[in-house]
């Protein structure tokens, strides 16, 4: 029985793993200043970043926990999700050998 490459039912570990795994890359990009600094100030205090980068961290949960708990955020991640999907199911290659496959010289 083939799949229908444009029908939405989500799988649970679709939507218990791989949209979450999705936000989590996405906010991430969106929380890069938090990232960046978070990380100096791990890189710059050493054995002492649990004291030290208190601030740097609660602003990194902060921004990362306000994407997680957005509907709208999620809505957009499975659209994402669901579009890649649908191309794999159309043609069987994973977005990633897709991406990969760009010519090499022209």
């Amino acid at each position: 029985m083939a799949l229908d490459p444009a029908e939405q039912h989500l799988r649970h570990v679709e939507k218990d793993v791989l949209i979450p795994k999705i936000m989590r890359e996405k906010a991430r990009e969106r929380c890069s200043e938090q990232v960046e600094d978070f990380t100096r100030c791990c890189k710059d205090s050493g054995i002492l970043m649990v004291v030290k980068c208190r601030k740097e961290n609660s602003a990194l949960k902060g921004c990362l926990t306000a994407y997680y708990n957005d509907p709208a955020f999620y809505e957009e991640c499975k659209l994402e999700y669901l579009k890649e999907r649908e191309e794999f199911r159309k043609t069987g290659v994973p977005t990633k050998k897709r991406l990969q496959r760009l010519p090499t010289s022209m």
